[in-house]
């Protein structure tokens, strides 16, 4: 390895939000995670649902109460065509 180009490497400990903690290797000294493989649905098989509504439901809930833009459909207007021009008498 060439000299003074690389990181300072740390043998340190990763926590977990849950709780559990691994040792690992990395360039930082302490690492925080939010999930990890012993509370990750994929490898525990345990479901959990993070959402109970769904985003069109909450949406919905939100702006029951607000009145709604009117929508305006355009009116369609037949453009008349010029009157033809009139000749003069000489």
């Amino acid at each position: 390895m060439k000299e003074g180009i690389h990181p300072k490497y740390f043998k340190t400990k990763g926590t977990c939000a849950c709780g559990a903690s691994f040792d690992i290797g990395s360039t930082k000294e302490n690492i925080r995670v939010d999930i990890c493989s012993a509370c990750h649905p994929l490898f525990t098989g345990k479901e959990k649902m993070m959402d109970t509504e769904g985003r069109v439901d909450r949406f919905k809930k939100k702006f029951a109460g607000s009145k709604a833009m009117p929508t305006s459909k355009k009116k369609v207007v037949a453009k008349k065509k010029p009157a033809p021009a009139k000749k003069k008498a000489k």
